[in-house]
């Protein structure tokens, strides 16, 4: 039996996408970094609905600019009803990656107009997050993965491989631009994807990286109604909203674990708390189940200027504010 091409491949994926989770026809934006993999997505995404696409210059390289101004030349050939470069600052926060990342994302969000945008995230990405997840021990929630719809952001590629969008990009006649950090050692995700991947695929007999993305299929599913019960349980033991909110500690003791620390996660996100670890929601489960005076528990929080800290007050968990 015949394969489909690259580009019918993006293009079934893109469609099945639009089916399962946009029900209109109204406006959608797509990221456009000029790789292949975005390319790729923008040229199955303007067929399908108007396209809007949002390229992000993060300014890191000489010559920035001029690879903005060539993806938005390709986005306007390929049908996109608008192209927009966005320059964005990088911050020093959580190291470059994640600097980077979270200047982009921001960005996106601004510029999107209400609409939703597409990220050209592809199977190997997914991979690669798990393999991340897993050597961090970061929790059931890390290794899951993306998800494929996470509004306002979608991610139709989850299960195209990078091999098929580098191939659409060949037979429709686009030269994509080749990050130079894609190849760059310092990067941690680089040399998942240039030497522990290789490895695993040799060591294993191939196939890694479509059992990875397997795996996060499946713990996801777990995860989502796990949550599902999780925020029932939250509503028999939470008293309060927001930040003056409190969990009473007694019946939440007697939750299964995985559920009482899911508990913990959405009541310690209600208040304002960011960029929550594993390490960090069992500190806070240890306040429940192993108090003996343990103090609070700091933990990121959108907080301006202030600190967030969970601790045990006889028999509830409080939320306390510290300026710093």
């Amino acid at each position: 039996m015949d394969h489909p091409s690259p580009v019918a491949t993006v293009r079934r994926a893109v469609d099945e996408f639009a089916r399962r989770f946009c029900a209109t026809d109204e406006q959608w934006c797509v990221a456009l970094s000029g790789g292949a993999d975005s390319l790729a997505l923008t040229a199955a995404a303007a067929r399908v609905r108007p396209t809007v696409a949002l390229i992000v210059d993060h300014g890191l390289q000489a010559g920035s600019d001029s690879v903005a101004a060539t993806a938005r030349d390709h986005a306007v050939a390929l049908g996109c009803v608008a192209a927009q470069v966005i320059r964005v600052d990088i911050g020093g926060r959580g190291g470059p990656e994640a600097a980077a990342r979270a200047a982009r994302y921001a960005a996106l969000e601004e510029a999107r107009g209400g609409a939703p945008v597409l990220i050209a995230h592809t199977l190997d990405d997914q991979a690669e997050t798990v393999l991340l997840g897993l050597g961090r021990g970061s929790g059931a929630r890390s290794i899951a993965g993306m998800l494929p719809h996470d509004p306002p952001w979608g991610r139709p590629l989850l299960g195209v491989r990078r091999t098929v969008t580098q191939g659409a990009c060949e037979e429709l006649g686009l030269t994509p631009w080749h990050d130079p950090h894609n190849v760059d050692p310092r990067y941690t995700r680089v040399r998942l994807r240039n030497e522990v991947l290789p490895l695993l695929e040799n060591v294993l007999g191939g196939g890694v990286a479509e059992a990875l993305a397997r795996t996060a299929t499946g713990l996801r599913e777990d995860t989502e109604a796990l949550d599902g019960l999780a925020a029932d349980a939250l509503a028999t033991v939470l008293r309060g909203a927001g930040l003056g909110a409190e969990l009473e500690v007694a019946p939440l003791a007697e939750l299964p674990p995985s559920i009482r620390r899911r508990v913990i996660r959405r009541w310690l996100l209600a208040g304002g708390a960011s960029d929550l670890t594993d390490g960090q929601i069992r500190g806070v489960d240890r306040l429940v189940v192993d108090w003996r005076g343990r103090g609070g528990v700091a933990v990121g929080s959108t907080l301006r200027n202030q600190r967030l800290f969970a601790e045990r007050t006889g028999g509830t968990l409080v939320l306390r504010v510290e300026c710093v």
